[in-house]
């Protein structure tokens, strides 16, 4: 069970020893693993599904659901995820149950296993949605902030990188789909496996974990002024029908801008330009039946 190696979080805290408490009942064997910090906590991770665990069982939010995946992707053995994190945007999207540590730590010993779709940059595996832009700056200033907490985090940052907001120049090849390229300026751009990121923004809404595919969206030079009325659309997918907006689908995805990074689940992935593939199949996951 992997467990948040800063270990700051009462939250997870709690809903760690709920897991362990199922785990104990039921008859199971759970070790906790906690490294000095991410590093050493994926080493560990790495080394327990190499040495043949039933189950590697994550407890947090996106981010240690992307710790997770680094170690059991592309092998035999199962992800559970506990949510206790601030987006849970991975959990939201495959219907694994937030706010109820116990019904998800029952998945841990009762759920169904299901072969869900990964994307991959590089040798990094992703889980939900690959940002840059916009959508980059604000998971980065999110990250940074000490308060609030939960999702007014994400508002926050909105808030502040408004004030800093510029279109960008992009590039984007779309392999498989049926636009090979565009070349735009553009404020926000967003790959999803999965249609969720920063707290529940369905940002790529058309988005299936269990097609193979890539969904794209894409938000044409929005100012400051003009980006704020299509911000709030992104909770229930309807900025899709914005006349800034446009997506795309594809199964491998190069996006390039000069002095642009990308977050993804939450995490800092690298400077553009970077290639995003879809992998299908790349992971097994306990889900409710």
């Amino acid at each position: 069970m992997l467990v948040n190696p800063a270990g700051g979080q009462r939250g997870a805290h709690r809903a760690a020893e709920t897991v362990l408490a199922h785990l104990a009942a039921a008859g199971w064997d759970a070790e906790p693993v906690a490294g000095a910090d991410t590093a050493g906590t994926l080493a560990l991770a790495r080394d327990r599904v190499a040495a043949g665990v039933d189950v590697l069982a994550v407890v947090g939010g996106d981010g240690m659901v992307h710790l997770g995946l680094q170690a059991v992707a592309g092998t035999r053995i199962p992800l559970a995820v506990v949510p206790a994190g601030t987006g849970n945007d991975f959990a939201r999207a495959l219907g694994i149950p937030r706010g109820d540590p116990a019904a998800a730590a029952r998945l841990v010993t009762q759920g169904t296993p299901r072969a869900v779709d990964l994307a991959r940059v590089g040798e990094r595996w992703i889980g939900t949605v690959v940002a840059c832009g916009f959508d980059a700056l604000v998971t980065d200033r999110a990250n940074r902030l000490r308060w609030p907490r939960g999702g007014s985090r994400y508002t926050l940052a909105v808030l502040v990188e408004l004030t800093r907001l510029r279109p960008l120049p992009f590039r984007i090849r779309l392999d498989g789909g049926e636009v090979p390229e565009v070349e735009l300026d553009a404020t926000l751009v967003a790959v999803g496996n999965t249609a969720y990121y920063g707290g529940g923004m369905r940002v790529c809404p058309d988005a299936d974990p269990y097609d193979g595919e890539l969904a794209v969206t894409v938000v044409e030079g929005a100012g400051a002024l003009r980006l704020p009325t299509i911000l709030p659309r992104l909770y229930n997918g309807s900025h899709l029908s914005h006349p800034r907006v446009r997506t795309y689908r594809a199964r491998r995805i190069e996006l390039a801008s000069a002095g642009v990074f990308a977050y993804a689940d939450g995490e800092f992935v690298g400077d553009l330009p970077i290639v995003v593939e879809a992998v299908p199949q790349a992971v097994r996951v306990l889900l409710p039946g």
